[in-house]
């Protein structure tokens, strides 16, 4: 694929159409609808390499959210299709399934009559957190990939929740054999709409889970902590929790852009000051500690989710 104008049609079907998959097709629609004003008003700075999505299929048990994905992408201008109890027809008519239904239903879906042959020669990307590619991948195909013509190729990816505000943290589990370019490309573009997006192996994915998907209420208790401590010292409730929340951003925003977090936070650190007095209270709470321990408890249930049991170093935090 070269630019939108050159490249196939292509088709994204969501199967499991609840807010995560809103806010990926939502994603997609805004940043194909900014490539198109950019090629509109000044066709030498369009991006490149833009899949041609022209059309989007949300699929859903729940009658109800075919109305929440219309008033949520209507205003997208985009080719959208509704579907109540029809994963196979959205299937028979995409490129690309987005996964993203509940981790335990997965089998209840990709095992519909008629799904193995509906799947031929596509994407399946699954977002469900504990469930791997090979557990996917088994299921479909218990005779092994490998072994059948057209087998679609399973990709994992973990998003996480800021995907709504397009500050996701995506995470693409690397495939063996590796994916077309094209297929590699699309994947990218659909989660890189969303947020930033990195690649890992696939025993690196229970701890991405972790850190990237469980990571926002983790640090949502810290956020609000800290405007907690300042309502205490007469802060005013809603003062105190925009100051918070426009720190952590303000901090991220600094380590993002190159600055470690330790050498940051030493610059904010003066002798005798305020801010090595509150570290010292930290550290003493133990607070660095129960973070790690956190996302390493978190870890290991994220890979139980899917039902299977995987073992870890007992590493120390």
């Amino acid at each position: 694929m070269t630019n939108t104008q050159e490249s196939k049609a292509l088709t994204l079907t969501v199967l499991g159409s609840g807010t995560m998959g809103i806010a990926i097709m939502g994603g997609v629609m805004s940043s194909l609808a900014s490539s198109k004003t950019k090629a509109t008003l000044d066709p030498t700075s369009a991006p490149k390499d833009t899949p041609n999505l022209s059309k989007f299929i949300a699929c859903d048990q729940w009658a109800p959210a075919e109305q929440n994905v219309r008033k949520a992408l209507d205003h997208y201008n985009f080719p959208l299709q509704t579907l109540t109890n029809q994963n196979l027809k959205g299937v028979q008519e995409a490129d690309m399934i987005l996964l993203s239904c509940k981790p335990h239903g997965y089998k209840d879906i990709l095992g519909a009559e008629g799904m193995r042959d509906a799947l031929k020669g596509k994407v399946l990307v699954s977002i469900l957190a504990g469930v791997t590619q090979q557990q996917i991948e088994g299921f479909l195909y218990p005779e092994g990939s490998g072994q059948v013509e057209g087998a679609c190729r399973v990709v994992r990816v973990m998003p996480n929740t800021a995907s709504f505000v397009g500050e996701s943290m995506s995470v693409i589990q690397t495939s063996d054999p590796p994916l077309l370019d094209q297929q590699h490309k699309l994947v990218e573009f659909v989660f890189g709409s969303i947020g930033r997006v990195a690649t890992l192996p696939p025993a690196n994915m229970d701890a991405a889970t972790a850190l990237c998907g469980s990571g926002p209420a983790f640090f949502a208790l810290m956020l609000e902590a800290a405007a907690d401590g300042a309502v205490a010292m007469g802060l005013p409730r809603a003062e105190a929790q925009m100051m918070a929340a426009q720190t952590m951003r303000g901090t991220t925003g600094l380590v993002l852009n190159g600055e470690h977090p330790a050498v940051l936070k030493d610059k904010v650190s003066t002798p005798g000051g305020c801010t090595i007095g509150g570290l010292m209270s930290l550290e003493g709470d133990g607070v660095r500690g129960a973070v790690a321990r956190a996302i390493r408890e978190a870890t290991v249930v994220a890979s139980r989710l899917g039902g299977e049991t995987r073992e870890f170093v007992n590493h120390r935090c």
